[in-house]
């Protein structure tokens, strides 16, 4: 990959993941605070609409340069996806029971620290041809 399709990548990567995770964060925070959902409810549910946006995006731009298809990029993705979430999940439920963060500073502090493994695993393993 040239250095130009590796910078574009990357740019797209930040950019869909970002609309994903502004989807999954604000869903989250919105479900809990004002619906009174669960932490642990309002993670998971959030999660299921920002994985489409998620690996629809990625697909189409942040790996538009791969020519691999869904049917070998949607399963790796979505193993991806939820060995993130459930990183995502257990820190978020361990952070809650041992500090004093409140939910919607926990959730930010997490998912930060998730998208990067994110883009680690999709970049070299869910979306990379020939695998």
């Amino acid at each position: 990959m040239s250095a130009r399709a590796y910078a574009r990548s990357i740019s797209w990567f930040s950019i869909v993941g970002a609309a994903a995770a502004l989807m999954h964060y604000l869903s989250a925070v919105v479900l809990e605070g004002w619906f009174g959902f669960s932490p642990g409810l309002a993670n998971f549910l959030a999660f299921l609409l920002a994985f489409p946006i998620s690996y629809i995006g990625h697909h189409a731009l942040s790996f538009a340069g791969s020519a691999n298809t869904h049917g070998n990029a949607l399963p790796r993705f979505l193993l991806v996806a939820c060995a993130g979430f459930a990183s995502n999940q257990l820190m978020l439920l361990s952070l809650l029971h041992f500090s004093q963060l409140p939910f919607w500073l926990a959730l930010a502090a997490v998912m930060v620290v998730v998208a990067v493994s994110t883009y680690l695993l999709s970049r070299f393993w869910a979306f990379k041809e020939g695998i």
